[in-house]
């Protein structure tokens, strides 16, 4: 197995993909490439440094190309970092054959983006302690180039919906209550283009959906080029590990969609659904760009993401107990003060 770098050819040092310019930038001299840089006639890669991997109790052990450290990774690691001198290692021969990717979005947002979004990451979050913002609780940002399946799927969907519409009334010294029951029905089919699914186990699906959507019209041509500077998984879960999963959100979308076309009425309730999902065409395996930052607060490790195209950032953050002490407070004032006021007056 072979383990590759990229190296400038103007000073050697190694190069690193730039999500601004979206080209290859030498921290050293500054010496810019494109992708075809990296290219000759025959498609080969130059000015490479190469290396090879052997396999020890199920672990995959190299000898960085640069500074012969010796490296342990498991067996789904597709590009990773050389902990002793920094530089990014492609295991090449994890991005052949079934696990080469079709195509691939690269990072558009920097390492700096994603430390800035996160310390702004407070719309919405009043119970959040005040200090977890800060950067210094950040312990490691790295961007990953995560393994996805996009899905096109059709989806023939059947809702069964119990509606009501009441009304309320007084005449004299009674009050009355009128309910009508409705049965309501919708029928639709709905057609979705690369549902993304993705196709690691290391990754939470929570997070990994949350960050959605993805702008697909950047989709590149693969190239493990592209790798340089960030971590990579293959994938672990194939296209047919990963289709009842796609079916479950296309199918739940439809759903959703059938449910709020359902209106008029004073409440609703689903009664039965029924969707039936088929897949078109052949899953597209590719790779998408994703922002992982680890924040140690209080002794506990909260995981953030932040989608390393579209900048959009994601996680759970503790709750102060003092803040919800303090409103649960402040509101047992307010409804002292209102009895307080009732009585009084009455």
């Amino acid at each position: 197995m072979g383990v590759s770098d990229h190296k400038c050819l103007a000073c050697n040092a190694m190069l690193k993909f730039d999500p601004k310019s979206q080209k290859w930038i030498c921290e050293y001299c500054g010496t810019e490439y494109t992708l075809k840089d990296f290219e000759n006639d025959e498609g080969n890669k130059i000015n490479t440094k190469t290396s090879k991997a052997s396999k020890v109790n199920g672990y995959m052990q190299y000898h960085c190309p640069d500074c012969g450290a010796e490296i342990v990774m498991d067996e789904n690691t597709a590009a990773t970092e050389c902990v002793y001198c920094g530089n990014t290692a492609i295991i090449t021969e994890r991005f052949e054959g079934e696990f080469e990717p079709k195509r691939v979005i690269t990072f558009k947002k920097t390492k700096e983006e994603a430390i800035e979004a996160f310390c702004d990451y407070k719309k919405g979050k009043i119970f959040m302690p005040k200090d977890f913002l800060n950067k210094d609780n950040i312990e490691k940002v790295t961007g990953v180039y995560i393994p996805f399946f996009l899905y096109d799927m059709i989806v023939d969907g059947k809702l069964d919906v119990e509606a009501m519409n009441e009304k309320r009334w007084t005449q004299g010294d009674y009050r009355y209550v009128k309910k009508d029951f409705f049965k309501v029905l919708r029928e639709g089919t709905m057609t979705f283009e690369k549902i993304p699914t993705d196709a690691s186990k290391k990754f939470s699906d929570d997070i990994m959906d949350s960050i959605e959507p993805f702008n697909y019209d950047e989709l590149t041509k693969f190239n493990s080029s592209y790798m340089s500077g960030f971590l990579a998984e293959k994938y672990d879960l194939n296209s047919n590990d990963l289709i009842s999963r796609a079916e479950g959100r296309a199918k739940q979308t439809t759903r959703d969609v059938l449910y709020s076309d359902i209106g008029g009425y004073n409440s609703k309730k689903i009664v039965s659904y029924i969707g039936n999902a088929n897949i078109q065409g052949t899953p597209e395996y590719v790779m998408l760009p994703v922002w992982m930052m680890n924040v140690k607060y209080e002794d506990k490790i909260y995981t953030m993401a932040m989608n390393g195209q579209t900048g959009k950032f994601i996680g759970n953050v503790p709750v102060s107990k003092a803040k919800v002490a303090g409103m649960w407070l402040g509101l047992t004032i307010l409804l002292t003060t209102i009895i307080i006021f009732v009585s009084l007056i009455v």
